[in-house]
């Protein structure tokens, strides 16, 4: 139901669960980070859940980190802030791996998914956040562009929520949607980018496997794709994890029909998201029996999980006050209100015809603007994460999770002086404010040293 047409009173006449400071909605990378954040700064917070855990796609799809360097032989630290905290925490718990990326997308940070679990529910729940997992956003209320209650699906039946400042980390901009702020559906400008289930084997011998390079495994694939092996995707990768004889995937390849046809959406379709997600599944057990009939390393290993749910990189980007472009990313733009920064590749990831990287001059960084946060359709509404303003070449270059976290912190922190200093009004917030609380946690807001 479109917040823009009148709310059922049988819908809306429910009880309210809760009411905070400040409201996220999604605990990906983004949406943790800023409900820390938020809480730091003196906020009452909650953060709202779909999975019974912490993390998004951190914990739930991907078990590396991307983004905290610019890639390169000198590589530059570009994240750090709450991010390095999340790291910290990981290693509190076991092993953590640094590895380069497959493609030259800079050192990789390889972790435990079930120890990252833990150390976002420590993290967020030391902080002092309220914490609903297991509940959906069905609708959002709103006044004269005010967001003022979400409308959620629990265990008990709907819900309300009651907000100053919402923070949008859903991924998929559901409360940008809900509330009818502006967007752009991907698959508007370009292709929309594929979906990938990951999967992860056992009882592989990481020294034979060693000796087999990119370009040999990628040669595999296609002789076996010849031979009648049904693999979409001819160029994927499988690296080392922290657990011996264990190495993770990103190999299948699910085409996205969240396309331009106003028509067709795919991403309100629940019949499209369970076609993928049994898809991506028979995707992996293909790709695993590859691994295991043709690769050295493979021949004694066993499929053993499947990510929880489907990774998806691209779906709905809010219109923001500013919209970072291709431009902005391959020239390392500098903004005045730049509140974190991004080295990463552009690596757009096309149906059938692969994935396309294009990079950033070595050893810069573009600067991700406060303005690419702020909704702009509304007054107390922030987004971050991979729901960001950017067009699609950007979106494909600052999605990576280490600037989700750098998003979210920036997000949470001036939500928290929004909530406390201008009524809610996000733009009411300076962004020297925002950078100078963000610089005193650790972020880094620019290569060479300076807040700006």
């Amino acid at each position: 139901m479109s917040s823009s047409q009148p709310h059922p009173s049988a819908l809306w006449a429910v009880p309210e669960i809760a009411r905070a400071d400040v409201v996220v909605v999604g605990s990906g990378s983004a949406g943790s980070t800023a409900a820390i954040a938020a809480a730091r700064g003196g906020a009452s917070v909650l953060l709202i859940e779909k999975l019974p855990f912490l993390g998004g796609t951190s914990t739930a799809v991907l078990d590396t980190i991307y983004g905290f360097w610019t890639p390169g032989d000198r590589p530059v630290k570009v994240v750090g802030g709450i991010g390095d905290e999340v790291v910290a925490a990981m290693r509190a718990r076991g092993p953590v791996l640094e590895r380069p990326n497959t493609y030259g997308a800079g050192t990789g940070v390889t972790y435990n998914a079930e120890h990252l679990k833990l150390a976002w529910e420590d993290l967020v729940t030391d902080a002092g956040v309220g914490v609903l997992l297991h509940t959906f956003v069905q609708d959002v209320a709103v006044a004269d562009g005010r967001l003022t209650s979400l409308l959620v699906a629990t265990k008990a039946g709907l819900r309300r929520v009651g907000a100053a400042v919402v923070v949008d980390a859903s991924g998929d901009a559901d409360v940008s949607h809900f509330a009818g702020v502006g967007y752009e559906r991907a698959g508007r400008e370009s292709p929309a980018q594929t979906l990938t289930t990951t999967f992860r084997m056992v009882g592989v011998d990481s020294s034979a496997r060693a000796q087999v390079s990119r370009a040999q495994l990628h040669e595999l694939m296609g002789e076996a794709a010849d031979d009648g092996y049904a693999l979409p995707r001819r160029e994927g990768s499988d690296h080392i994890t922290p657990i011996a004889g264990m190495t993770a995937t990103v190999m299948t390849r699910i085409e996205s029909t969240v396309g331009a046809d106003d028509t067709v959406h795919g991403i309100e379709d629940p019949t499209f998201w369970t076609r993928a997600e049994i898809a991506g599944r028979r995707q992996a057990a293909e790709y695993a029996r590859f691994l295991v009939d043709r690769v050295p390393g493979y021949s004694a290993a066993s499929l053993v999980a499947t990510s929880t749910q489907i990774g998806v990189r691209e779906t709905r980007r809010v219109y923001g006050d500013y919209r970072l472009t291709r431009e902005d990313v391959l020239t390392a733009r500098q903004f005045d209100d730049q509140i974190g920064l991004c080295g990463a590749p552009i690596e757009d990831h096309h149906p059938g015809s692969g994935t396309a990287w294009s990079y950033l001059p070595d050893r810069s960084a573009v600067g991700i603007p406060l303005r690419a946060l702020v909704a702009r359709d509304a007054t107390n509404l922030l987004v971050a994460g991979r729901c960001f303003s950017a067009t699609h070449d950007a979106h494909a270059s600052v999605r990576s999770m280490a600037q989700c976290m750098a998003m979210g912190q920036a997000a949470g922190t001036a939500a928290a002086l929004a909530a406390q200093e201008s009524a809610g009004d996000v733009r009411g917030v300076r962004a020297g404010q925002v950078q100078g609380v963000l610089a005193e946690a650790g972020a880094i807001l620019s290569v060479d040293g300076s807040v700006n």
